[in-house]
């Protein structure tokens, strides 16, 4: 866990936040890049095959800064506040590793009727996976529910996905993955798929787009 705020990572050098503005409905992934790896890439793909927002915050090699969730606010970011005045809903991508949970997929936040949906095709998508949704079987620490989580600030809230390594980091499995995310998000009711109406990238020392 990092101690450094939001605003100081995003203005360290090599760090990149990029936010895609589409559908009502995002994907996010700012512990993405060397840190969480791989969720950048599964939330973009995600994103971009249904038509969703993307916000993403990417580390370069060699830095592993761990910001709490509650400690991501958009008033450090115009990107992020841009993302989630957008959006209606999301799903935020993580990663994690704990000793019993390796073939786990934990989905928490607030919107749990959209977590249930998700729940449903990460389930067909990946049977060789525990998909779990009941909060009170989640270690507290990544049930996402804290009111300054950024998976809780958009409109209807939205839900925190905790991926394993290997679900991640293997190519089946991270297509099924990708796959699964991307019916979900087309399917679910309410959903609306637009054209991008802002596309920005902010590099460490620029300002946002």
């Amino acid at each position: 866990m990092s101690h450094l705020p939001f605003r100081e990572l995003l203005a360290t050098p090599g760090v990149r936040e990029v936010c895609t503005l589409r559908g009502r409905l995002g994907f996010m992934a700012y512990h993405g890049g060397s840190l969480e790896v791989m969720t950048d890439v599964i939330a973009s793909q995600a994103a971009e095959r249904s038509g969703a927002s993307y916000y993403g915050v990417l580390q370069p090699a060699g830095h592993q800064h761990h910001i709490p969730s509650h400690r991501v606010s958009p008033l450090d970011s115009a990107h992020l506040r841009g993302f989630l005045h957008h959006v209606d809903t999301v799903i935020t991508i993580h990663g994690f590793g704990r000793h019993g949970y390796w073939t786990s997929l934990l989905l928490g936040g607030q919107h749990r009727r959209l977590a249930h949906h998700v729940a449903e095709h990460l389930r067909e998508g990946l049977p060789d996976y525990h998909v779990e949704t009941d909060l009170d079987r989640i270690p507290r620490e990544l049930r996402g529910l804290h009111r300054d989580n950024p998976v809780n600030l958009p409109r209807h809230h939205g839900v925190q996905i905790e991926l394993p390594p290997m679900v991640r980091g293997q190519a089946p499995h991270a297509e099924a993955l990708i796959d699964a995310l991307t019916a979900a998000s087309t399917t679910w009711v309410g959903a609306s798929a637009s054209p991008p109406v802002r596309v920005g990238e902010r590099r460490s020392g620029s300002s946002p787009a």
